[in-house]
């Protein structure tokens, strides 16, 4: 099992496809295994580096406190091993803040950054707090969930529209799986961690060219947030695309431009 050892605790991570190097971070709870279709057509132009964030899937779940800075530590730890000394790098939600974090922290490490579905925090907008649905029963939160994923999700409009029915309920699943004492416990970290998120006063530091790519009907990064980032970025481009949370999935242009400003 390919495993890195950084900052104290084992990462795991997968490398694959040709092309420039692009590090791959992924959103809230998200790990390599669920994110696999996601990741897949980066690795049709690029190579591609990814991994499984702290707390989640087969790395290490160390004990709390988790930062920010922990986890833009534990990317830089990635492609330090990796022997790479700059990348393109792009995050989705979670991973977009993270992604964030890095290129304020280290803007000399990143070639080209695509921040997607996020929110740079404090007075430039969170993102939901995710970490409230916990208190919700199951199917609650797959509500709710579900509701924030677009906004636009009513049992009428979902009725209408048979993809995005298909996709609210396999999002709506991931609330729903059964899961290890020692798997809530990573998440729940991650999501504490990621209610600290403040990058606001910092993002001019981000030298890269940028995209900001958002989707209009998002309940949990709002179209806002986006803009905000855009704005704070030096000549960074805001992409609107018609989605929620989900955009890439949702809007057939989102990833083929994503992946042409990557080139």
């Amino acid at each position: 099992m390919p495993t890195i050892n950084a900052n104290g605790i084992d990462i795991y991570y997968e490398r694959s496809g040709s092309g420039p190097r692009l590090l791959f971070l992924n959103g809230s709870g998200a790990t390599l295994e669920t994110s696999a279709l996601l990741i897949k057509p980066f690795t049709e132009s690029f190579d591609v580096a990814a991994h499984d964030q702290r707390g989640l899937g087969k790395t290490s779940v160390p004990e709390e406190p988790y930062s920010m800075a922990d986890y833009a530590a534990d990317a830089l730890g990635v492609i330090d091993a990796l022997e790479w000394d700059t990348c393109r790098v792009v995050g989705v939600s979670f991973g977009g803040m993270v992604a964030q974090e890095l290129a304020v922290t280290a803007p000399e490490r990143v070639e080209k950054l695509a921040l997607c579905c996020t929110s740079p925090g404090g007075r430039g907008g969170a993102s939901y707090p995710l970490h409230e649905l916990a208190s919700l029963s199951p199917d609650e939160r797959a509500a709710r969930g579900m509701q924030l994923l677009d906004t636009r999700f009513t049992p009428e409009y979902l009725a209408a529209h048979p993809a995005d029915r298909g996709l609210a309920e396999m999002m709506a699943s991931r609330y729903t799986a059964e899961k290890s004492p020692e798997q809530l416990r990573g998440e729940a970290a991650q999501l504490r961690a990621r209610a600290g998120h403040d990058v606001c006063d910092r993002l001019s530091r981000i030298s890269a060219p940028t995209i900001v790519a958002c989707g209009r009907y998002d309940g949990i990064a709002p179209l806002p947030n986006g803009e905000f980032i855009a704005g704070h970025i030096p000549h960074a481009e805001l992409h609107e695309y018609d989605g929620g949370h989900a955009f890439f999935v949702q809007d057939p242009k989102a990833l083929p431009e994503i992946m042409e400003f990557l080139s």
